[in-house]
């Protein structure tokens, strides 16, 4: 897709939809400067956001919140007011806002829903959830996602360390969380659970496919006759599920297309030429 569209502002891609999930902005993990970029250089008549935007229970236990964060929302909001249809879903994360849902609250542009069924421009029926309601941790023993939360965290901190002597010794960014996830072989069966249950929600609603978050692992696959797709997360994969002007699906994993270094400082400001 040429990247000066008629539509569009020059250097910005236009898509006909954007779905983002998991960017826990309030955590130190959030690579919000590198959202910030991705929203400024797309454009799209419709942005799905699928849950654990805010995090809600990182934020309750320590403050945070930086520059990039605000700008984040900032680009979010003015989206909004230049015409794109804005759905955002709460997750568990910011699961505080699914008492407004009853309401059917619309703010700033952004209207609060459960779930979203969104039509492809080619015609495929879509559920969009979060999907922490097919994760049996989150939803019956929530004490243990609360400790697993704690030891993501602080897999994301050792993380840190191991990487800033990674790259002292000349070696490339490495991501413990994610090697963990494949190599654990109760993770990688939880997986597969988790996308097996939502393309069955899918089948038995009727609908053709399923786009989710949550387990921050982006992937696209045909589960049974059904679509799967998991848009993944800003914290590791900073990855994107975006519809192009044909329905078309891809996702776009902004952090490789655009080569930017998960060892630069978090909050950093990229420039618009990158």
């Amino acid at each position: 897709m040429n990247a000066l569209n008629a539509l569009g502002k020059p250097g910005t891609t236009r898509y006909r939809s954007v779905f983002i999930s998991d960017l826990h902005l309030g955590t130190r993990g959030c690579r919000s400067d590198f959202l910030a970029d991705f929203l400024r250089k797309t454009q799209c008549d419709h942005l799905y956001l699928v849950g654990d935007i805010i995090d809600g229970w990182r934020l309750r236990k320590s403050w945070f919140w930086d520059e990039t964060h605000d700008e984040v929302i900032r680009l979010i909001l003015n989206k909004g007011r230049s015409g794109t249809e804005i759905t955002y879903i709460p997750g568990n994360h910011d699961e505080m806002l699914r008492d407004w849902l009853p309401m059917g609250l619309e703010i700033g542009g952004v209207r609060l829903r459960r779930e979203a069924v969104h039509t492809t421009a080619d015609g495929r029926r879509l559920l969009v959830i979060h999907g922490d309601e097919f994760d049996s941790v989150v939803r019956y023993a929530k004490f243990l996602a609360l400790l697993g939360d704690w030891a993501y965290t602080a897999a994301l901190g050792i993380n840190h360390w191991f990487n800033v002597a990674r790259r002292r010794l000349g070696y490339p960014y490495w991501s413990l969380s994610q090697w963990l996830k494949r190599q654990v072989k109760g993770a990688v069966k939880a997986i597969d659970r988790f996308e097996v249950a939502l393309a069955g929600e899918a089948r038995r609603r009727g609908f053709d496919g399923v786009i989710c978050g949550h387990i921050h692992h982006a992937e696209m696959r045909d589960v049974g006759g059904i679509l799967y797709i998991n848009d993944g997360d800003w914290v590791e994969s900073c990855t994107a599920l975006v519809e192009h002007m044909d329905g078309q699906l891809e996702l776009v994993d902004w952090a490789a297309l655009n080569r930017l270094s998960f060892f630069s400082p978090r909050g950093a400001r990229i420039p618009e030429t990158a």
